[in-house]
C-alpha cells in the first residue's frame, strides 16, 4: 500500500492552515516510527511530495520526501502532484488537492468562501468554490472541528457523518521558550497590556479590538498588535487615531509567548473561524482569553474563555475593564484552560487520521 502526502504547504508561507499540515505530518511520522499504527497500515510506504526548491525542515524519519515536477501553485496541485501520487492514497491537509485524483482525502478547514464572500476578492472566490465543490464530488472531505463539519455539509451538500474531523492542537507551543526581553524592546510593562496575535483579513476583525480599547482610554494599557503589516491597521480602522496601540509587528514563536506570558488578556474578536488556534496557545501560557462568540472559537475555547459579540466593541471594552479589575488569572481560571488545551492532541488527531485510513476507501456522498 503506497500513501503520499501532498506537501505544497512546505513551499507557502507559513499561516495556520499551513502550521496545521507540518503538524500533522510529524506527528503520523513519529506514530509510524514506534509502530503506532492499524495493523493494516504497517507495511505501507509513506511519501510526502513537494515542489521543487520546497522547504525540508520537518526531519521526518519514517515518511521520505520527494519533489517532483516543475510547476507552482495550484497547476503543480492539479498537474504534477496527481501524476505523482497516481496509483497511490492521497492525503492533503491544506484546503486543495487534485481534483480527479481516485482516492483522495482533503481537509477543508472552513467554508468561509462560501459562508463570507465578503471577506475575499472574486478571483480567490472563484477558484477555491470551484475547488471545493469539485473535491467535494471525487474525494473524501475531512475538517477540523464540528462546526466546520457542518458547514461544509450544507455548503458542499455532503452527510455531515461522512466528514470526519481532525482538530488542531496548539501543542507546537508547549515547548517553546519564551523571551521576556520582548517587554523591554516594546517598553510595555506585565499584566498591563492586551495583545493581538494574527492577520489582517477581514475575518479576524481586528478593527473592533481598536475600537475597543481606544473606548478602554488608558494610554497606559495599550494593545499590542503581533502580526501583518502594520501600514494596514490604521487604514482598517478608517483613519483614527493610533491612542492605545502598539504595533509589534512580526515577531518568533519565543518573543510572542513570552506576551502571552505576561498579557494582562489575550483578546481574539474574529468575525469567522474553522477552528481558532491562537485562544489555545495563549491558554498555555496562563493568558486570559477574551474571545468573541464565533461558532467555532465557542466550540474550541468552551468555559476557559469570556465572551462578547464580535461587532460589539462596548461589551470587548467592559470585559477588558473586568479583566484588569479581576488581576492575575486564579487558579481555577487556570484549570479550566489547562482542560481545554489538554483536549487538543497533535497525536491523538493523527491517530484518527490513521484510523480513517485504515477503514474502508470512500467518497463523502451526498446528502
Amino acid at each position: 500500500m503506497k500513501f503520499f502526502i501532498n506537501g505544497r504547504f512546505l513551499s507557502q508561507k507559513l499561516t495556520g492552515v499551513e502550521r496545521y499540515a507540518a503538524e500533522i505530518v510529524k506527528a503520523i511520522d513519529a506514530q509510524l516510527a514506534v509502530g503506532q499504527t492499524p495493523a493494516s497500515l504497517r507495511n505501507a510506504d509513506w511519501e510526502l511530495l513537494t515542489p521543487q526548491g520546497a522547504s525540508e525542515e520537518l526531519h521526518l524519519e519514517r515518511i521520505k520526501i520527494r519533489a517532483v515536477g516543475r510547476l507552482r501553485g495550484h497547476a503543480w496541485d492539479q498537474i504534477d502532484l496527481a501524476r505523482a501520487a497516481a496509483g497511490g492514497r492521497l492525503i492533503s491537509l491544506s484546503n486543495s488537492g487534485p481534483v480527479f485524483h481516485r482516492d483522495h482525502i482533503v481537509v477543508i478547514h472552513d467554508a468561509q468562501v462560501f459562508r463570507r464572500p465578503d471577506f475575499f476578492n472574486w478571483r480567490y472566490l472563484t477558484v477555491h468554490r470551484t475547488l471545493g465543490r469539485l473535491l467535494a464530488r471525487h474525494a473524501t472531505i475531512a475538517t477540523v472541528s464540528a462546526f466546520s463539519r457542518r458547514e461544509l455539509a450544507q455548503v458542499l451538500n455532503l452527510s455531515a457523518t461522512g466528514i470526519p474531523v481532525f482538530p488542531n492542537s496548539a501543542e507546537h507551543f508547549a515547548t517553546t521558550k519564551p523571551d521576556p526581553g520582548i517587554l523591554a524592546r516594546l517598553g510595555v510593562q506585565p499584566q498591563k497590556f492586551f495583545l493581538y496575535v494574527g492577520s489582517r483579513t477581514k475575518n479576524k476583525n481586528l478593527a473592533v479590538a481598536i475600537r475597543a480599547i481606544q473606548l478602554l482610554n488608558r494610554p497606559d494599557v495599550p494593545l499590542v498588535i503581533v502580526g501583518g503589516d502594520n501600514s494596514k491597521v490604521f487604514q482598517d480602522n478608517s483613519g483614527e487615531g493610533a491612542a492605545g496601540l502598539l504595533l509589534a509587528g512580526r515577531l518568533t514563536d519565543s518573543e510572542i509567548a513570552a506576551l502571552y506570558a505576561q498579557a494582562s488578556a489575550f483578546v481574539f474578536p474574529s468575525l469567522y473561524e474553522g477552528f481558532g488556534v491562537p485562544p489555545l496557545e495563549a491558554m498555555l501560557f496562563g493568558c486570559p482569553v477574551i474571545a468573541s462568540t464565533a461558532d467555532a472559537v465557542v466550540e474550541t475555547c468552551g468555559d476557559a474563555a469570556a465572551y462578547f459579540s464580535a461587532s460589539d466593541a462596548a461589551a470587548l471594552k467592559q470585559l477588558m475593564l473586568e479583566r484588569l479589575a479581576a488581576g492575575t488569572i486564579s487558579d481555577q481560571e487556570r484549570m479550566r484552560q489547562h482542560d481545554r488545551v489538554a483536549f487538543y492532541s497533535w497525536k491523538r488527531s493523527a491517530k484518527a487520521l490513521l484510523d480513517h485510513l485504515a477503514g474502508p476507501t470512500h467518497v463523502a456522498s451526498a446528502a
